[in-house]
């Protein structure tokens, strides 16, 4: 084979594996585990709770083809004294695309305002604005000029950078979600849409490429059904058997993506099946198995630490190995920052998600 051909070949897979690499990094990282991030798919769930939260999750796609690894740590508030009766929280995502060749990090806030229409059903509404820096690193690309036909990689590239290798960018998102509960706190309910990268920001990293981030929308759904089953054996009334449909349903440029399933929790064990598919250039589903556990340290305050497995069934990867899916949940219910300062609004909203054991949108959740 004479040099020409070799050098373009190699050119060519170099050039392929760059647009690959560009195209993925227009999408977002996505997570299986959605209940137990769900700030990271809708702001409006800051706050939706009393007390503070804190949620760390990790996506490791270490596969024999490909390497996507995710990892998300948020922490949120709510207090129905704050002003606006709904919560605040902090964010920090990262993920490495390629082979760690593209790097995005992601710092943002969030808040949320909080509308009680009656005891059992309120809304609420929020922002959240991100500042997201990503790089990449050139040095670690082979170029054709570093290679022989006959001796492989041998000589420093001449070639110098194809562009900058970081950027910075400000983005923005909003969601808005509704929560019912049952009279009897027998069922409850959570519905949402969210809309993230407002503007668009542009991700390119050549200066003469450009590459917005697609406008993500998002819509879920989920319901949680509690069951009393005694076993006869000293089973307490406050430990019933919990049942947790859900769906969401993702859009970002020319890719959906859905996730529906049933977690399952009973005496502070979990279990959960759920569907992936994505749909877009490239088409793929999944089936995610799911178990974890929840410690209560006391009557607000619990830990919980899931694993998820995602098996690809259908796609370009069903060969190549499952990607694994860790979350860890510190809840702390009873915090309270704010006092109460007679505000008609505040009272009002006090007295319609009080924590009197009936209305579990006040602090219970899945």
């Amino acid at each position: 084979m004479s040099r020409a051909k070799f050098t373009n070949g190699i050119f060519s897979i170099i050039l392929v594996t760059i647009l690959f690499t560009f195209d993925s990094s227009g999408q977002d990282t996505h997570y299986t585990q959605f209940s137990n991030i769900p700030l990271y798919f809708n702001p409006a769930y800051t706050g939706v709770y009393t007390g503070a939260r804190v949620r760390f999750n990790s996506r490791i796609q270490n596969t024999t083809t490909s390497r996507f690894n995710g990892y998300h740590l948020s922490a949120d508030f709510g207090d129905r004294n704050l002003p606006g009766s709904g919560g605040f929280g902090v964010m920090v995502n990262t993920d490495d695309q390629g082979v760690r060749f593209i790097r995005n990090f992601d710092l943002g806030t969030s808040f949320a305002a909080r509308v009680p229409f009656t005891r059992y059903l309120i809304g609420q509404v929020g922002i959240k604005a991100t500042w997201n820096q990503k790089i990449v690193s050139w040095d670690d690309f082979i170029l054709s000029d570093k290679l022989t036909e006959a001796y492989g990689h041998l000589y420093d590239s001449c070639a110098g950078r194809h562009g900058k290798s970081s950027l910075n960018a400000a983005d923005f998102g909003i969601g808005g979600l509704v929560q019912f509960v049952g009279q009897g706190g027998s069922f409850s309910g959570t519905a949402g849409v969210a809309v993230d990268h407002l503007f668009e920001p542009d991700q390119s990293l050549i200066e003469t490429v450009k590459a917005p981030l697609a406008r993500k929308y998002t819509v879920h759904a989920d319901f949680v059904f509690s069951v009393k089953c005694p076993t006869g054996l000293n089973a307490r009334e406050d430990d019933p058997l919990k049942i947790n449909p859900g769906i969401v349903i993702q859009h970002q440029g020319n890719v959906n993506n859905y996730q529906v399933g049933l977690n399952l929790t009973n005496y502070g064990l979990y279990f959960g099946v759920w569907c992936n598919g994505t749909y877009g250039p490239v088409k793929s589903n999944s089936i995610s198995l799911l178990g974890g556990y929840r410690y209560k340290v006391s009557e607000t305050t619990s830990v919980k630490c899931t694993y998820s497995y995602d098996m690809q069934v259908y796609g370009p990867h069903k060969c190549d190995g499952g990607i694994h899916e860790i979350s860890l949940v510190i809840e702390f219910g009873s915090l309270h920052i704010f006092r109460g300062s007679g505000n008609a609004y505040r009272n009002f909203s006090r007295k319609n998600s009080s924590n009197d054991g009936k209305n579990q949108l006040a602090y219970a959740s899945f």
